[in-house]
Parts: structure tokens; sequence; C-alpha cells
């Protein structure tokens, strides 16, 4: 039986307020089992059955969803025990992902199954003409298949009784307008956060509107985002699991015909007939991409319309490009610029200036599992028809009674501060009914993402103009807008145009990096004439020892490192290895990059606890990119000595190798717990040899 979390004064609110279309979040993960199937399916039909708070109602709920699960939905490996059973029955419902195509030598309409591989169905005109998203993409559907055998070998067998799309017919927006009304800003808030399956409560305000814009796509025609960052963020789950109205595509399938339209036999791609087109992976500097489609949907972009021959045609599908970066917010910003992982095709000022919001993934936690919401929130497919509902308002006009953009700001920035402005608005206060502080909330944080966009661009193009970005408030205030990356780094950040990067000032290049590289690297120098060289000794019970003083400064300026250490194994010792790494981190230039390597051997003590071992070097590699450091493993188990090697010449050799402290009892008023130097010692030695670049 599943476990009945509490119900909280939230909880209680929403399904007082919205009974039928909510339902409690982790019900998808304790039905879902081994089907491969989006959320969306599943919510639907948990919706059908478990939307309830009444606890022996959604018991029976999940028994009934679960046992529709395992009869009619089709997996792969069970496929021809499927099809038998169509056959001896003669009819039987099935739950698949279908895809129609025109055949047109016989001029008729055939399905295609995706898990119980048929090919060929027919069907009627009329189904088509009612659900053409199985033209394009191909869509879930409940459907009843019919076995009938015919003599004539190029019949196929199958026969469609009857398909059903799965997702929400109707439903009352005067009815969620009226509930909206009844909740404050911020349970409304928590209820959307809630419905994309997070809990609330580990986010903040900035957070959690980070998440709602990612939204923005479904409730605003022809949005154009993008969202860069680290893996694991969560940054393309919206857009393949919580509508039936978006379509999420590898970036390397994109291709002219698949996305606007085939000329060889007219029939239009995705931006026709879906909502939102996300492409997924989309950064790779090197990946192949076809100038054509760039040019193509460069137009798109920007005039929500395309050719198809002489014709020019129009669509309203929203754009989304979300993808992986390998480097830190700083190192971007002094090397190069924030969308610097884009293909080469895509990394033009023209193509970039047509996205109207910039989502900064850098700040979006990675997913974790404690993260997941076990409180109500809505049915994903009713609030994916209230979404597209609303796509047609236009809501960009409601901050002009209290604030006005600034005057220099170019018609394409302020239609991308609109269309975020207007998106976020039809989703926090539908009713449109928001204060002033609450509308300027969401104009400042509008006003953010294009600035992240322009600023970019600014350094891509010098032939580009600077803008001021901010709004003047009813009194004539003004209020500048800066991005959060540019408050954290402003070395970085503000870095010189192109043109003036070359003028000299007192002997040094303004702006430049040679200058600065220069004194930095004289700065290093001398201290590195101060470090100790040859063998140093430590008595056992020994206080006031730190890696911080110990190996730190010997490891300043280095590019790679590598530590050779063949017990790191336990907790202790792969603590001791993140707090070094974590020194590293605090005294290398925050732009920077540092490559750690350790070479260890393997924990031969069990499965079990080699596993652990496994486990915690991971959690050292995800802590350490944090900040700019690389961290690799390699295992080699016939090591013995442990050393530290830097690419700048210095060589350590640890007796003990980085297990040198005494146990810890992790008390957190223990000074011992946070600082090394409150720690006695093993008995040690280290010898430190300087060696040639």
């Amino acid at each position: 039986m599943t476990e009945v979390p509490t119900q909280s004064a939230l909880d209680r609110k929403i399904n007082r307020l919205f009974p039928g279309v909510v339902v409690r979040k982790d019900l998808v993960k304790a039905v879902k089992g081994n089907a491969i199937v989006p959320s969306y399916v599943l919510e639907y039909l948990l919706g059908q059955y478990a939307a309830s708070d009444d606890d022996a109602t959604i018991q029976v709920g999940i028994d009934t969803v679960r046992r529709i699960l395992a009869d009619h939905y089709v997996h792969r490996n069970q496929s021809e025990l499927v099809k038998s059973t169509i056959r001896e029955r003669g009819r039987h419902r099935i739950i698949d992902k279908v895809t129609a195509t025109l055949n047109e030598k016989d001029d008729v309409y055939q399905a295609e199954f995706a898990n119980l591989g048929i090919k060929g169905v027919l069907v009627e005109p009329a189904t088509i003409k009612a659900h053409p998203k199985l033209l394009v993409g191909g869509v879930w559907c409940i459907c009843d298949i019919e076995y009938f055998h015919s003599e004539d070998a190029r019949v196929a067998p199958w026969i469609l009784g009857s398909i059903k799309p799965i997702q929400m017919s109707n439903f009352d927006f005067d009815s969620y307008l009226s509930a909206r009304r009844e909740f404050t800003t911020d349970e409304w808030i928590d209820l959307l956060v809630q419905s994309i399956g997070f809990n609330p409560e580990l986010f903040g305000r900035r957070a959690k509107l980070i998440q709602l814009v990612r939204l923005i796509p479904f409730v605003e025609r022809n949005y154009n985002l993008v969202e860069l960052g680290p893996k694991g963020t969560g940054k393309s789950h919206i857009f393949s699991e919580f509508s039936p109205h978006g379509m999420l595509i590898s970036g390397g399938e994109v291709t002219v015909p698949k996305l606007f339209v085939n000329n060889a036999n007219g029939r239009i791609g995705l931006v026709g007939y879906w909502d939102v087109v996300a492409f997924d992976e989309f950064a790779g500097k090197k990946k192949r991409t076809d100038r054509a489609l760039v040019d193509i949907m460069k137009n798109y972009m920007a005039n929500k319309s395309f050719s198809r021959g002489v014709e020019t045609l129009g669509a309203e599908a929203s754009m989304v490009f979300v993808g992986n970066t390998s480097h830190t917010v700083p190192y971007m910003l002094k090397h190069s610029d924030l969308f610097d992982e884009l293909p080469e095709s895509y990394h033009d000022s023209a193509y970039l200036d047509r996205l109207h919001h910039y989502i900064p993934g850098w700040e979006v936690d990675t997913i974790r599992g404690e993260m997941f919401s076990n409180g109500y929130g809505f049915v994903v497919d009713y609030i994916a028809e209230v979404l597209k509902s609303m796509r047609s308002a236009d809501y960009s006009d409601r901050y002009q009674r209290h604030f006005t953009l600034s005057s220099d700001i170019s018609t394409r920035d302020r239609d991308g501060v609109h269309k975020t402005f207007s998106g976020l608005m039809k989703i926090l206060y539908p009713h449109g009914e928001a204060i002033s502080e609450e509308i300027e909330e969401v104009l400042r944080l509008a006003i953010e993402g294009r600035k992240r966009v322009k600023d970019q661009i600014l350094r891509i193009d010098s032939t580009m103009a600077d803008v001021k970005f901010g709004y003047a408030d009813s009194g004539g205030g003004w209020h500048s807008v800066s991005t959060l990356e540019e408050d954290e780094y402003p070395g970085y950040y503000h870095r010189e145009r192109r043109e003036s990067a070359d003028t000299p000032v007192d002997g040094i290049k303004s702006g430049s990096a040679v200058g600065v590289i220069e004194l930095r690297a004289e700065a290093e120098r001398a201290v590195e004439a101060r470090l100790f060289e040859g063998y140093i000794e430590f008595q056992e019970n020994q206080r006031g020892v730190s890696f911080d003083t110990l190996i730190v400064p010997y490891l300043h300026g280095a590019g790679q490192i590598t530590i050779v250490d063949p017990y790191i194994r336990q907790f202790h010792q792969a603590r001791n290895l993140m707090e070094l790494i974590g020194g590293i981190a605090k005294t290398k230039d925050v732009a920077d990059e540092v490559n750690v390597k350790l070479i260890t051997a393997e924990n031969n003590e069990g499965e079990d606890k080699l596993r652990k071992q496994l486990e915690l070097l991971l959690k050292i590699k995800q802590g350490a990119a944090v900040a700019g450091v690389s961290f690799d493993v390699a295992f080699d188990n016939t090591i013995h000595d442990r050393s530290i090697v830097t690419d700048t010449g210095w060589r350590i050799l640890l007796g003990r190798g980085l297990d040198i402290f005494q146990y810890v009892t992790g008390d957190a008023f223990d000074l011992a717990t946070k600082l090394q130097e409150y720690r006695q010692v093993k008995a040690f030695g280290v010898t430190y040899i300087r060696g040639g670049e």
C-alpha cells in the first residue's frame, strides 16, 4: 500500500478549490513501474481515478491505474504476446504511441504503433482531421485494435476500432480564474511548483520563478527561449513530460522538412502542429549544422513565418533551445561569452538577437530525490490545456500604468521583455489582479533575461549599440537592472569592447587581460621564490597543520595537478581530498579552470565497499565542478607511494598521503570539524622538490 503523507494547509486548500483536477504528485512514481511513458499520460489516468484527497479513494485509484497499465500498456518486449491477445480475442484495448503517414500510392492514411511494432493500419481521414498531430511526431493514445486476416497479402490484418488521444477534452476557464482569486501569490506559486513536481519548500523565490519561466513557451505564442547550464538540472524535463502540446527533439535530428516544410510534397513540419518545439542537447561547438536551416529558423523566429515554394505560411510554435555547459560562468565570461557552447552556425548575433529570454541554467540546482513533491498539484494535462487556452491573450501592457521602459531599448529588446512579461503574468496572475510590487518583480525578471542575451551579443558583435536596461516608476525614479552574474563577477562581465582593447594606458592595454596576467604572474613568481624545498617532519598529536599552509601554496597557478594516493576509500579520506580541492578553489582565479587527476586503488574489501568508494568519488567530482575544478579518477591497484605533481614543476612526496589527521567527531560545535588547524595529526613527513617547467 502507498504511504500517505500528511496534508499541508495548502494541500487542503488546493483540493477544496480544484476538486477533480489535482493529484498527489508522488503517485506518478508509484504507478509508473517500468512503463516508458511521459508523466502526462500517467497523470491523465490518475486524474480519472485518483484525483481525490481521500486516502481510500486514492489507493483504489492507484490499483485501478496499475491494472490498466498491466492490461493495456504495451511493453516492447511483450509486443508479440499482445499481438497474440488481439488475434485470439478479436479486439483488445492498448496504450501506445501512434504515428500516421499518408500512403500516396494507395491514397490512404496508415498508422504505426511504436511499442506494438505494427504498421500499415488503416486510419479514417476524419480521425486524421480531428487529430492532425498523428502526422507529425505521433501522439500517445488509448486504442481498440481488431484483428481480421485476409487472403490478400497486401492488406494488414490490424484494424483500428477506436482511438482517443490522451489529453483533456474540455475545462472551465472561468472556474480556474475564480479559484485563483482565493490564493495568495505565494500559495499560487507553490501550487504551480508542485504541479511541475517539485517541493516548493526547497526552493527560494527566485528559483521558483526560474522554474516557471520554463512554462512561458506553452502560454505565449512564438516565444524564443534558451537555457544553457550544467547537466542534471531538469532543462528538458518539462518539454518531454509536462504537456501533450510540446515536442522535444534532439538537436542533431533537426532538418528543414521535419521542422518547417518538405518542399518535395508540401507537407508542413512540427512548427505547424505543436505549440512548443524544444531542441535538446543543442549545445556543442563542433556539431554539424545545416546553414539553410539556421537561415530559415532566423526568419521564422523574427517574422513567425516560413516559405513553402512561393507561398508564405505563418505558425505559432514557440522555440526552446536547451543545452549543457562544460565551463563555469566566470570562465566563460573571461574567455568568451555565455553562448560559447553553441554550434558555430548559431553563435551568430543575428540568430541570438531573436531570443527573447536566457534562463541562467547555472543557477538551477542539480535534481535530487528529496526535491520531488508529495503534495498536490494540477493534473498536468489540465494545466497544459489552461496554458494553451491563454496563448492568444496579451498581457504585455499590464506594467504601463506603473512603469516605463528605457527609451533606448530597441524594438527587439522591447519585444523580448514584453513577451516574457506577458507570459509570466498569465501564469502567475491570469485573473489580472496584481499590485505594483508584484508587477515590478515580473518586469525585472523579464528585463534581466533579455539583458543577458543582449550583453553577450555585444561581446560577439562590436557594431551593436550599448543598451541601458531598466525602467522608470510613475514618480520618475530610475531603476537599472543587472544580471546576477554581472553582480557576482563584475570584473569579467564588464569586459571592454573589442575595438578599444588595444588602447595603451601607462604601458598596459586598457581592458586587456595581458597586463593583468603579467602582474599576476610576477606576484606568483615572488610567492614561489619563498616556498620551502626539502623535507619536513610532523609529530603525532601536533596541531596547527592544514592543507592551506602545507600543500595549497605549492599548487597555486597550476592548471594540471596529479594526486597519487592508494587510500581514498573511506569517508574521512574522501573528506580530506575534498578539503584540499576546496583550498585549490579558494586560491585560484574564479575564472580559471584547474584539472585534478586522482590515481588511487580500488577498495577490494567487497562490492558494497567498492560501491561506496565510487559514490564518494562521484560526489567529489560533482562538488569540485561547481568551483571550476575538473576532477577525474584513474584506478591502479599496484601503487604504494603517495605524491602530488603539478604542471608548474613541483613534486610533493607525502609519506601518509592525505590521511594525516586523527579522528574527528563531526560535532558541529567542535572547531576541528571545520578547521583543520584544530585537528591533531598522525606522525608524517613531507618532501618538496622543485623541478623544471
